[in-house]
C-alpha cells in the first residue's frame, strides 16, 4: 500500500501530486474576498435601528420589536436568494413557546432560515450556520426601552446573512443553511427549536457554527487588543454520552475523550479558517461554552448533532446584558460605535472557507475502525467509503502525539486501509475523505474494529 506524508505546518506550499496537494481552492478565496465589512456594518446597524428585538418585545410594529426585526431579516434573505437561481429559499420557522421562567406567557416565536439546497440529490448533508436575533439589557425580563445588543448578537446575525449573500450564487454538493434564531437569552429557545426539529425530521446535520458575541477586540478590564484571534468553544465528552454508561467506558479505555466530533470540527476549523483567512489565529477552548455560560449550539449538542461556538477572544462585559447608560465617566451598553466591523468581517470569511469546504468535499469515511486482532508496534486501520455523495478519490490517515492538540501528520492513501508504522499506544489517528481539488472531510475517530 503506497502512503505519502506530510506535516501541517508546511500545507500551504507542500505538493505531494497532483490529486494531494493541499492548497486554497481559488473559488473558496474568491467568496472570502467577498465578505465585506461594509455590508456587516450596515446589518448590524439596522438590527441596532429596532430599538429593541427582546424576544417578548413587540411584533406587530413595522418599525420596532422583534417582529419588525425578524420580518427585515427575512426580506434581506430572500433578496439573496433571488440570485441564487432557485436553490435558496427562505422560511419562518414558527412555534409557541410555553410559560417558562423567562417567558411570562405562551408567545408565538419565529427563526429565520435561509435554505441553499445542495445540488447533488445523493448528498443528504446538512450544514448551518447561526447568530441569535434576539437582544437584552440589564434586566431580562424587560421587552421595553433601548436594547440595542450590537455586538450581542447582531454580529453573529449579520455573519449568518452576510455569508448568505455570498454564497448564494454559488452552488455546493451538499445543503447550507443560514439561520437567525430568536430567544437566546432566553433560553436558548429558537433553537432548540430547530435542533428539535431536525431531529425529528431526520436531517442530516454534519456540522453547526454558532456566531455569538463576535464582534469586540479589545477587553476593557485587561486592556487587550486583538483583532485576530478568535475562540471555539468544542465539547469533549458529547452532552448525549452523559447517560450512556457503555459510552462512557469507551471513552475512558480509548483515551477519546478529547476527540468528540465537535473537538474535530474545531480542529478542522482552525486549519481551513488558517488556510483561507490572513492574520488569523483560531483558538481552541476546550469547554463546551464559556465558565458556567452557554449559547445555542448547546441545543444542537443536546439532539446529537456535532456543534462548536465562535466567539471574540475578550469580552467586554460593559457593553453586554447593559442598560444604555454612562456611569462615573464610563460608557455602557451594547451600541454598534463599539464593533469593530473589520474583525467581524474576519470572523464571517472564516466562517465561510469552514463551510465551503466542507460542503464541497465528499462525506466522511463510514466505519473507520483500529484493528486489534493481533498485538503489534504498528496501526493497522480500515473503513468503508462515504455512502452519500460523491466519491473520494483518497483519505488522509491523520496522526498525532496524545499530548498534541492538533493533528501533526497526514499520509494520503487511496486505498481503503493504511498499515502505519506508528504505534497505536502513543498515538491518535483519525481519517477524512479528500476529493480531487483538495476539499477534506471533518475527520473521524476510529474505533477498535477485528
Amino acid at each position: 500500500m503506497k502512503y505519502l506524508s506530510f506535516l501541517i505546518p508546511v500545507i500551504f506550499t507542500l505538493q505531494v501530486s497532483a490529486q494531494t496537494t493541499i492548497k486554497r481552492d481559488d473559488n473558496i478565496s474568491k467568496m472570502v474576498d467577498e465578505v465585506s465589512s461594509k455590508d456587516i456594518e450596515a446589518i448590524i446597524r439596522k438590527l441596532v435601528s429596532f430599538k429593541t428585538r427582546h424576544t417578548l418585545s413587540d411584533t406587530t410594529s413595522k418599525t420596532e420589536g422583534s417582529g419588525a426585526a425578524r420580518n427585515w431579516i427575512k426580506s434581506e434573505y430572500e433578496k439573496y436568494a433571488a440570485e441564487s437561481g432557485g436553490r435558496m429559499t427562505v422560511q419562518f420557522d414558527t412555534f409557541t413557546q410555553p410559560k417558562s421562567e423567562r417567558v411570562d406567557q405562551p408567545i408565538h416565536l419565529k427563526n429565520v432560515l435561509a435554505i441553499l439546497k445542495g445540488t447533488d440529490p445523493n448528498d443528504t448533508r446538512v450544514y448551518i450556520v447561526s447568530g441569535h436575533y434576539d437582544s437584552r439589557k440589564t434586566n431580562v425580563m424587560d421587552p421595553n426601552g433601548l436594547e440595542p445588543g450590537a455586538n450581542d448578537d447582531a454580529s453573529g446575525t449579520a455573519v449568518s446573512m452576510e455569508l448568505a449573500r455570498v454564497m448564494a450564487k454559488r452552488s455546493f454538493p451538499a445543503t447550507i443553511i443560514f439561520m437567525s434564531v430568536v430567544g437566546e437569552e432566553q433560553g436558548l429557545y429558537g433553537s432548540a427549536n430547530v435542533a428539535k426539529r431536525a431531529k425529528a425530521e431526520n436531517w442530516n446535520v454534519d456540522a453547526m457554527l454558532n456566531n455569538d458575541i463576535v464582534g469586540n477586540t479589545h477587553g476593557m478590564e485587561t486592556d487587550l487588543k486583538d483583532n485576530r484571534s478568535v475562540r471555539v468553544f468544542s465539547e469533549g465528552v458529547p452532552s448525549v454520552a452523559a447517560s450512556n454508561t457503555r459510552q462512557i467506558a469507551s471513552l475512558i479505555s480509548l483515551g477519546g475523550e478529547n476527540d468528540s466530533p465537535s473537538r474535530e470540527l474545531a480542529r478542522y476549523t482552525k486549519e481551513i479558517g488558517e488556510r483561507y483567512v490572513d492574520q488569523l489565529d483560531v483558538k481552541l477552548i476546550y469547554r463546551r461554552d464559556r465558565y458556567l455560560r452557554g449559547g445555542d449550539h448547546i441545543s444542537f449538542l443536546q439532539q446529537g448533532f456535532t456543534a462548536v461556538r465562535f466567539t471574540e477572544m475578550n469580552e467586554d462585559f460593559t457593553r453586554q446584558h447593559q442598560d444604555v447608560r454612562v456611569d462615573s465617566g464610563r460608557d455602557y451598553g451594547d451600541l454598534p460605535d463599539f464593533v469593530d466591523f473589520n474583525y467581524v468581517q474576519k470572523v464571517a470569511r472564516m466562517n465561510l472557507s469552514v463551510l465551503a469546504n466542507l460542503a464541497l468535499a465528499p462525506a466522511e469515511p463510514q466505519n473507520v475502525g483500529v484493528v486489534t486482532s493481533g498485538l503489534t508496534n504498528k496501526t493497522a486501520l480500515k473503513w468503508e467509503a462515504p455512502k452519500t455523495g460523491k466519491k473520494p478519490v483518497g483519505y488522509y490517515v491523520l496522526m498525532r502525539e496524545t499530548i498534541s492538540p492538533y493533528w501533526e501528520k497526514k499520509f494520503y492513501v487511496t486505498e481503503n486501509t493504511a498499515t502505519l508504522s506508528y504505534s497505536k499506544d502513543n498515538y491518535f489517528f483519525a481519517v477524512q475523505s479528500v476529493d480531487a481539488d483538495g476539499h477534506e472531510s471533518l475527520p473521524v475517530f476510529p474505533k477498535p474494529v477485528r
